[in-house]
């Protein structure tokens, strides 16, 4: 008697929508429960301000914001720039910004608002600055991810300006007991891409009817894409009919989440925080060939790094958050399976962390995601997975802050055995089995503290969300 290998076709799931949905991740061990950050409601003394969070003015330079140590306890947009930064010695100039930067009034601060916090670009916007002083400024020479400084020293001036030695410090000591919640989308034409492999491209779509990449007149405003051709490790001894491959695209619509909650007379921190990103996301690939077996961990390869700093002006403060994605494909398999399938996913994906006074941070992450229908096919017996994901990290001023795996998978099983006699006669038995899902993971990390909050010993896990649903399944037995 010989073994003959089966190929059995898995119907098209012509009426599926399976939903993962309202996902949470299980916090940390001892952490409070992810939450929302905490409410912004007025401080007991009545100073402090409700200020809009939006993202900055584009095609005009923005200015640095100032905290004076003067005793006042204002924060103003000035009419300073940050000239150059050495990092290694902290010293920095400071000059007059161009004519025609941005000296309006900050957004949600009007003139003659709140005596001692002056909303805009005062009178004494334009003096030099000072020992104690703050200043928090956009991208600048030496400085590709922007300045939070307090100036500990005035060098002196130069032909470029004043030159002053600066140290670390925190947002707290620019937004003092002010109060900020909002979202910002990432425009997607200010994102750098490297592609990793050939076959990739990028498309993006934005307002007034700019477009860019193959795709970019297809897609909504706001979103991004990168299409993806590539060839994977063939299991040896295939035929070439059998050569694997991956193909789609990943579509997504990033927002940055910013919140922050004053302590009342600017105490040593903020009562809440929360930094984070979350958008939609869809994603349509077709997995098909006999991968080579995976040895160890599943193989990643991936195929192009995305990257964006974009400027959110928080008040009269510039605030610079940098976002890093890097889209991979993901394939474990035994070598034995000769897989065909197609799978379109849809959803959103929420990650950051959350701060409360007293309680510390808390992981936040979540996800929607639905699979619409597949088409597959599989040959003879053994185990394929494949994912289409994407690491992403999301900080402030360079510092990383939250990191996070969002894996979209397919994961098909099939265990079939053919046999035949000398008579002619054959028989199959076996089962298959064909499941959708995904994985969220990640972290909170120690820079978290440039809030102002305590910094904490160790990573917080945001905790491993998996869901997977059945997709289809069934026996052979004749």
């Amino acid at each position: 008697m010989r073994t003959l290998a089966r190929r059995v076709l898995i119907p098209g799931l012509t009426a599926l929508a399976l939903a993962a949905t309202g996902c949470s991740s299980t916090p940390h061990a001892g952490a409070a429960d992810p939450a929302a950050p905490a409410t912004l409601s007025p401080s007991a003394d009545g100073t402090s301000q409700q200020l809009d969070v939006a993202a900055a003015p584009q095609g005009t330079p923005t200015p640095a914001a100032v905290a004076r140590a003067d005793g006042k306890g204002r924060t103003e947009k000035s009419a300073l720039k940050v000239a150059s930064y050495d990092k290694a010695s902290g010293r920095a100039v400071i000059a007059k910004a161009p004519q025609g930067s941005d000296s309006s009034p900050a957004p949600g601060k009007s003139p003659g608002k709140a005596p001692g916090k002056a909303p805009g670009a005062s009178p004494e916007a334009d003096k030099p600055v000072a020992v104690g002083d703050v200043i928090a400024s956009a991208p600048a020479p030496g400085a590709p991810a922007g300045l939070l400084a307090k100036v500990t020293e005035v060098v002196g001036k130069t032909d470029k300006g004043t030159e002053v030695k600066t140290a670390s410090t925190t947002l707290a000591a620019v937004l003092g007991d002010d109060k900020a919640d909002g979202k910002v989308p990432v425009d997607p034409s200010a994102v750098t891409v490297e592609p990793l492999m050939k076959g990739v491209t990028f498309s993006w779509a934005k307002g007034q009817g700019l477009t860019f990449g193959p795709e970019g007149a297809k897609l909504p405003l706001g979103n991004l894409r990168l299409d993806v051709n590539a060839a994977v490790d063939t299991a040896p001894g295939a035929p070439a009919s059998a050569g694997a491959s991956v193909s789609g695209f990943v579509q997504l619509a990033p927002q940055v989440e910013f919140a922050y909650d004053g302590s009342p007379g600017g105490g040593a921190g903020p009562r809440g925080a929360f930094l984070g990103m979350s958008g939609d996301w869809s994603s349509q690939w077709k997995l098909q060939g006999r991968a080579a077996a995976s040895t160890g961990a599943p193989k990643r390869i991936p195929f192009a790094k995305l990257h964006s700093s974009p400027v959110i002006q928080v008040g009269p403060v510039p605030v610079v958050v940098n976002l890093d994605l890097t889209c991979y494909i993901q394939v474990e398999a035994d070598g034995s399976v000769t897989l065909e399938v197609q799978q379109d996913v849809k959803g959103d994906f929420k990650i950051g962390g959350s701060y409360a006074a007293g309680k510390g941070w808390t992981p936040v992450s979540a996800s929607n995601v639905q699979s619409t229908p597949v088409r597959a096919s599989v040959t003879a017996a053994g185990r394929v997975k494949g994912a289409l994901g994407a690491e992403a990290s999301v900080g402030l001023y360079g510092a990383v802050g939250v990191t996070a795996d969002f894996a979209p998978y397919l994961r098909g099983e099939a265990d079939l055995k053919a046999a035949a006699s000398s008579d002619g006669k054959t028989s199959v038995n076996g089962a298959w089995a064909l499941y959708g899902g995904f994985d969220l993971s990640g972290n909170l990390q120690l820079q978290l503290s440039l809030f102002g909050t305590p910094l904490f010993e160790r990573r917080i896990p945001l905790g491993t969300l998996n869901r997977e649903w059945a997709l289809s399944s069934g026996h052979v037995g004749r």
